[in-house]
């Protein structure tokens, strides 16, 4: 029996993209208290099934697939540039392809402006109607208002004229850090991308008996499922090591290992891997928030989808990677090294490196010496920093990692810092070694 919050969701789910939707009117229509309805369009719009813009309300859109998250809808756009919606309301579920930023002539304009598009542009009306016939969506820079002639003609087309305060680099440089956030978010694989869905899983029920877990040994080859109730909520793990010594007839739920280790599908793929090569298991039931049975994952899968995450299509520049984009790996006598120069982006309010730039330094450096000893991804476990002595910006340092222990498993580093030969910063870095 669904609760009233997965009614609710539901609900949301079976509505037509474009629809509004509010609290009230949901209370009313599922005979639900308002407070149940609030939390359930909360979770749609973390669930990316709704979006919420000030003046408009609550409009259901289109989830977006993982392939497509760089894009953005217009009603995202207008959250991000604080904007508020002049005309066009229908169409604020749609996704833009691309946005025009209008600081040329009419006729130049129009070259680049076509369906599916957003031109950004001040108060000129014309250039407001010729990009709604031209089937783009135009955005108002300044905080200016357009005719009610195209606000007509927006609303016929279901083409939506926003209005922003912000000038027109403003904007597009608000846009463009939200869509590369998305390309991070695109290249960061989640259990979800990768889980065996539940019409593909097999599990056992709390009535089900020994003879069916040897049944599905057979019928798979390996021994490790999931136990469910009525509701399908997890309720336990069978293996192998629960099974022997006990006759076909012994009820599963009898014979199980109680309160699981689960994973939730926004998790990402290398938090699961994490957890499973710590606990040292095969398999791990994916649950959604009331602990029900979504599907599995297996560390097979796991690793396979570590294989190709280098290979995202496209990628994000993450802080990460514009602080080692700062330095420069050379070799010497000892291993590897990095050299690079302290920017003013890496330094704390008395203009010395951070200490959340040098944490990233040490971590980033002790993984890829391991790497030279190690093919796989490195989780670091724990870091302790010694000493940190005042490094000034523009100051160039070296950074030194010094593998200190290898295993199957684990990797042990101590990285040294200098700066004009005087040792600045010691560490020293224990990591996880995931394998590929």
């Amino acid at each position: 029996m669904a609760t009233k919050h997965e009614q609710i969701l539901q609900h949301i789910e079976e509505l037509e993209v474009g629809s509004k939707i509010s609290v009230r009117q949901v209370a009313k229509e599922l005979e639900v208290s308002e407070g149940t309805a609030y939390r359930a369009i909360k979770d749609a719009e973390a669930q990316g099934l709704v979006s919420t813009i000030e003046r408009v309300g609550t409009v259901r859109i289109e989830k977006k697939k993982k392939q497509n998250i760089e894009k953005l809808t217009f009603a995202e756009v207008v959250n991000i540039v604080d904007g508020h919606v002049l005309g066009g309301r229908e169409g604020l579920y749609k996704t833009l392809n691309k946005f025009v930023i209008g600081a040329m002539k009419l006729e130049a304009m129009m070259r680049y402006v076509e369906a599916g598009s957003l031109l950004i542009v001040g108060n000129r009306y014309q250039a407001h109607k010729l990009s709604l016939q031209h089937g783009a969506a135009v955005l108002i820079t300044g905080g200016f208002d357009t005719s009610e002639e195209v606000k007509k003609l927006a609303d016929e087309l279901q083409l939506p004229i926003i209005s922003s305060s912000y000038d027109s680099f403003t904007v597009a440089t608000l846009i463009n850090r939200a869509i590369d956030d998305r390309l991070i978010k695109k290249e960061i694989m989640m259990v979800e991308d990768i889980l065996i869905p539940l019409k593909d899983s097999y599990y056992l029920n709390i009535h089900h008996t020994v003879r069916d877990w040897h049944r599905f040994v057979e019928a798979i080859g390996h021994g490790r499922f999931p136990v469910v109730d009525e509701n399908m909520k997890v309720m336990g793990v069978v293996t192998t090591k629960d099974i022997v010594g006990h006759e076909y007839d012994v009820p599963v739920e009898k014979v199980m290992t109680r309160n699981p280790i689960t994973v939730m599908a926004r998790v990402s793929v290398a938090s699961a891997a994490h957890m499973m090569v710590w606990e040292g298991i095969e398999m791990l039931p994916v649950v959604d928030n009331h602990r029900r049975l979504l599907g599995v994952i297996t560390r097979q899968d796991v690793l396979k989808a570590l294989q190709y995450i280098q290979k995202q299509p496209q990628m994000g520049e993450t802080y990460t990677n514009q602080i080692m984009s700062r330095f420069h790996e050379e070799k010497g006598e000892g291993g590897i090294y990095f050299r690079g120069e302290v920017t003013p982006q890496m330094t704390n309010h008395l203009g010395n490196i951070s200490s959340g730039v040098l944490t990233t330094l040490v971590s980033e450096s002790g993984s890829r010496a391991l790497r030279q000893y190690k093919k796989g991804d490195m989780v670091p476990e724990n870091i302790t920093v010694y000493f940190l002595k005042p490094v000034q910006i523009e100051s160039t340092i070296e950074i030194r990692p010094r593998v200190l222990e290898v295993s199957r498993k684990f990797g042990k580093v101590e990285v040294e810092v200098y700066h004009q030969g005087t040792m600045v910063s010691k560490a020293m870095m224990t990591a996880q070694v995931i394998e590929r």
